[in-house]
């Protein structure tokens, strides 16, 4: 059945097209008979809001887009999760897009997102982006926006972070407090700003416990894969005989070392020990098991879409935005690829 119009359920009732309107969004000044009627009515006749003509008069396209490297990612989708369980509580419909890490594809989904007038965008940066000008192209355009985990610190616009220095640190120490001395690690490309402070966090932590930082014990990833991970691990033990700790910027590549390592019988954690980051499903399933940081999905999306709804209800009502960023605590999650304190 085709939906009813309200000029047709007016035209049923005998009544206006304002009083109809009144009654389905129950005005003080409609009786309650009247309105029982047009909603009974308005209910079998499949009658449904003209969602255009709603945006219209409020100024509001009540949905927002979500750029995010990857989709299949579990820090990811565990995000997506958190922002959604807000944004259907608050109405609004979340258009997912990803930029697959690439830099042209993420400006592309921006300005799709701008010309489909959405309300805000929420956006985790490619590893590709260098350039921040179609950012702040759209938020001179009015649109509120909020960067979450892969940010740029040059961008003044709302975060949503953790500490990734500190828990890069920690997840080094604790290498250390088991005893490991030769530590390598596994980082992620050059430019964003989670991977420079990931590296940052483990070399201060050599440096803070006297052991000297060799840059040869750094490799540089590009996608953060699986395979990846067993690439890099065949040539850490090509380069280097006397490893006993790797600190792994992702879980995914981390797994890829575990399996590389078991397939050439090295014994995880009394010969090599290794942490990842982010706590994916599949570090405790995996054997060994894999100790990693916890990195708060859930709560990152959660965050981010109250702070993005805040910042479009104050543009909504002409409030100056006031830039806020929010970090979040991470832990680090014991399991037996490394050793016991």
């Amino acid at each position: 059945m085709k939906p009813a119009t309200l000029k047709e359920i007016a035209a049923t009732l005998g009544l206006s097209i304002s009083t109809v309107s009144k009654a389905l969004k129950d005005y003080p000044d409609v009786s309650n008979k009247t309105k029982k009627l047009v909603k009974e009515l308005a209910e079998t006749l499949n009658y449904r809001p003209n969602a255009f003509a709603v945006n219209l008069r409020t100024k509001e396209s009540k949905t927002i887009g979500l750029v995010i490297p990857e989709v299949v990612h579990h820090f990811f989708s565990s995000v997506i999760k958190g922002i959604i369980s807000e944004a259907e509580d608050k109405g609004y419909l979340v258009i997912i897009l990803q930029s697959n890490e690439s830099f042209e594809l993420e400006k592309k989904q921006i300005e799709l997102l701008a010309n489909k007038q959405v309300d805000g965008i929420l956006i985790s940066l490619a590893n590709g982006t260098y350039d921040f000008s179609h950012i702040k192209a759209v938020m001179n355009q009015g649109i509120p926006l909020v960067m979450f985990d892969k940010i740029a610190k040059i961008v003044d616009c709302s975060k949503v972070i953790i500490d990734d220095q500190k828990a890069a640190f920690d997840a080094t120490q604790h290498l250390i407090d088991t005893g490991c001395k030769r530590i390598a690690h596994f980082r992620g490309p050059l430019t964003p700003q989670n991977s420079i402070d990931r590296f940052l966090g483990y070399k201060k932590a050599l440096l803070h416990n006297q052991i000297p930082y060799d840059p040869s014990l750094v490799y540089i990833l590009d996608s953060m894969s699986f395979e990846e991970g067993q690439h890099f691990t065949k040539e850490l033990l090509k380069d280097h005989d006397d490893i006993d700790g790797i600190f792994i910027n992702t879980d995914l590549v981390a797994i890829g070392s575990i399996t590389e390592l078991n397939k050439r019988n090295i014994k995880i954690p009394e010969q090599i020990s290794i942490i990842g980051f982010s706590n994916w499903f599949m570090s405790s399933v995996i054997s060994p098991s894999l100790s990693t940081v916890n990195q708060p999905g859930y709560l990152m999306g959660k965050k981010s879409f109250k702070l993005l709804y805040k910042e479009i209800k104050k543009r909504k009502e002409g409030k100056k935005i006031n830039y806020k960023n929010i970090e979040l605590k991470t832990d680090i999650i014991l399991r037996d690829s490394t050793k016991k304190l």
